[in-house]
């Protein structure tokens, strides 16, 4: 399996969840050489804390193949998944895990914990790390230096626009 090209295709999940102001997290579902599931970070947009770039894959290709069971499919995420996530790719059956950027706060697939090749659950994932790391991990730093920018922008404004005679 080719795993840039396919990492390539959740970095322009990511980017589709930029251009709504979600944080830029994609994935695609591989089968059989086939993408038949794509999925981006819609937690905003939603007002759903489950709407994790994986999550939505997820649902998709459970809806695609007709079942829960994603035997044969191959997740491919740009940030490393979180316990929610490790957890719906456990219970899924999906066979491999490529991520790119680890996630130093939440990552449960290698990083603080590996959930998906521990022996103690019924089903085990193979997980490959560090797949265009540096530009799924550069999509997020520029993403949070640009909100914290805007962030910091917005807070001036507002304290100039409270001070008397400033009005």
């Amino acid at each position: 399996m080719n795993h840039e090209h396919y990492m390539k295709k959740a970095l322009e999940e990511a980017e589709k969840a930029e251009e709504i102001g979600e944080v830029p997290i994609g994935a695609v579902i591989v089968k059989d050489g086939e993408i038949i599931a794509t999925g981006y970070n819609l937690r905003e947009t939603t007002h759903d804390p489950t709407a994790h770039a994986e999550m939505v894959a997820i649902r998709k290709a459970a809806g695609i193949i007709g079942g829960w069971r994603l035997e044969g499919c191959t997740l491919y995420v740009t940030l490393e998944p979180c316990p929610m996530c490790a957890g719906a790719i456990l219970q899924s059956r999906i066979e491999r895990v490529v991520y790119g950027a680890e996630d130093p706060k939440a990552g449960c697939v290698g990083t603080l914990m590996n959930l998906l090749e521990d022996s103690r659950f019924n089903h085990q994932s193979e997980v490959i790390a560090g797949v265009l790391k540096e530009e799924c991990g550069g999509i997020l730093t520029r993403f949070f230096r640009k909100l914290r920018k805007r962030n910091k922008e917005r807070k001036q404004h507002e304290l100039r626009t409270a001070e008397p005679g400033t009005g």
